[in-house]
This record gives C-alpha cells, structure tokens and sequence, in this order.
C-alpha cells in the first residue's frame, strides 16, 4: 500500500449533531496524528466546503461529520467533486441510509424484517396513528440522527406535540410501531460484523441524553444474547450494510422482540467516534484500540482506491 497523503478530518457541519461531530473529530484527528500520519482537522462550513478542502492541501478526507450535510450524500458529493477519496458510504449509500423510511422500503424488498410504520409529510392530513399501530408506537423524523426529534407515543393525546418536534427536524415523519424488547447494535468495520451490543437505559428509550449525556446507560457487551442470536444479528448487519451499499465501516441498529425476532431500525453511515459511542466499544472487544480503529477505516478507504 503506498504512502497516505495529507489527511483532513471532517467534522462539526451545519446539524443538529454538530456538538457530538465536533467530540468524534477531535478525537479520530488526535488518533491519527499519535499514528505519525499528516493530518489536519476542518470544521465543514458548507458554503466553503470546497475552499476549506482546497486550502488543507489533503488528499485524502476521514469523514465523521454526523447528520444532515455531512451524511446525507451532500458532502460525499461535494468530495466527488473535489476528486479526494474519503472514508465511508458514497453518495448513495449515505443519501439511503440518512432515510429511515427509504431505507426500510429497500430492505422489505430484499426480505429483511423490519417494523410496520406510516410515512407523514407536513401538512398532510394525520390518520388515526393509534388504530394502525396500536400502542405504544413511535414519531421519528425521517431524515435525522443522535435521536433528534423522537418521541415515544403512550396515549392520543401525545400525538400532536410529537409531530410537531419531528416535522421541527425534518418535512417527513416516520410513525412506527415499537418493538418492545431489547434494543441491540451491530458495527461493521472492513466487511466485516463486530460483536452486537445490547444497550440499556432507565429512560423511556435511548434518546440523545441516553446516548451522550447521561452515566446510567449501560451497554452489555457481549450481549447476553447468546452466541446464536449475536450471529444472526451479525449476518442481518451484513446483509442490511450490502443492501444498502455501504462500505468501510457503518452501524446497524435493532429491536428484537420478547420472541427474539430482530428488526431493522436504520444504517449510520457516520458513527460517533466520542466516548460514549458504540463503534469504538466494540472494536475494542474485537481487539482494536481506538488509534487501531481508525486507522482500519482510513486503510479500508485507501485500499478501495488503489484497486479502482
């Protein structure tokens, strides 16, 4: 493999995940410097994009820009465009798994089990959510990440404060029947799935304070599953992250039933890198140290370009 250029870490961006972006990026730049390669970090401004990579001099992008902007395909565009390789999903890959609800259509083709929902557009009339789902269910935006805009609906009367949070983050909703049972994640790193982890919270579910904020959450690695649903988990990851065409690296999320039956909640393209992330936890239990995961992914994303 030949010498890496100079790398720019991407990171912050215009969303509502720029806070914990901002945590990933400092700490995969940080990796990669103490791994002796040429590095420098960019705060992704989208208007100067092009300039900002411009005057980096890199050759090479390590995305961790979380949400809208940064793992929707927009700036996988905008690399396209500058001719720098980077880490990750391509354009595609990114705009499908940023959207929950395309995503899910793609993976019922492909015989993958998902939840039963509704898509809701703004200022489009409201069915009767309760009746078609059933209770509890869920109100999610579409296309947006860390949790952002979710609320768990326990009576009719929670429905229009929650609609009104989602379409806040996004012009469409996803209203989805919960799974109520365990909530499970699997990493895929360089074709292959890392060992699932089993994530715990007090909380009603794992919203952003469970993921970011609060000591209480727990994440049970190995899973407690037993070894025959961790595979299962595993292989359903592979297919959803194939499916989906995503490459490098990525994360599968899950409920699994009081049945053990799994569902497909959504693909990240971009993970957090933050000390409260699942990705670099389950390396770790794979045997790589976060400088190791980073430079997996980096390697994974040369490679694919020196073979064309």
């Amino acid at each position: 493999m030949s010498e890496m250029p100079r790398v720019a870490v991407l990171y912050g961006g215009p969303s509502g995940e720029r806070e914990v972006s901002l945590e990933s990026g400092r700490n995969v730049l940080q990796a990669l410097l103490q791994l002796g390669l040429d590095a420098v970090g960019i705060d992704v401004e989208a208007r100067r994009i092009g300039a900002q990579l411009h005057a980096s001099g890199a050759g090479m992008a390590f995305n961790v820009t979380h949400g809208s902007f940064g793992e929707d395909g927009v700036l996988q565009g905008c690399l396209e465009a500058q001719g720098i390789p980077y880490t990750g999903s391509a354009v595609l890959a990114a705009a499908l798994s940023m959207d929950k609800w395309r995503s899910k259509q793609l993976w019922r083709a492909e015989g993958l089990p998902v939840p039963e929902g509704v898509l809701l557009r703004r200022a489009a009339a409201v069915p009767d959510l309760c009746a078609m789902l059933g209770l509890p269910f869920y109100i999610k935006p579409n296309r947006a990440g860390s949790s952002l805009g979710v609320s768990k609906i326990k009576a009719a009367g929670d429905i229009a404060a929650a609609l009104a949070a989602a379409f806040a983050q996004d012009s469409e909703v996803i209203c989805e029947g919960a799974i109520l049972g365990r909530e499970a994640t699997v990493a895929v790193l360089d074709g292959q799935a890392l060992p699932p982890i089993v994530i715990e919270t007090p909380r009603e579910f794992y919203d952003y304070t469970a993921k970011y904020l609060a000591d209480d959450t727990r994440y049970l690695l190995p899973s407690g599953l037993g070894e025959h649903t961790d595979r299962q988990l595993q292989a359903l990851a592979l297919r959803a992250f194939a499916a989906l065409d995503g490459r490098d690296w990525g994360r599968v999320d899950f409920m699994i039933d009081a049945a053990g039956q799994p569902f497909l909640l959504e693909m990240n393209s971009v993970p957090g890198m933050t000390s409260h992330s699942l990705v670099p936890m389950a390396a770790a239990a794979a045997g790589q140290d976060f400088n190791a995961l980073c430079s997996t992914i980096l390697r994974a994303a040369q490679r694919r370009v020196e073979n064309g």
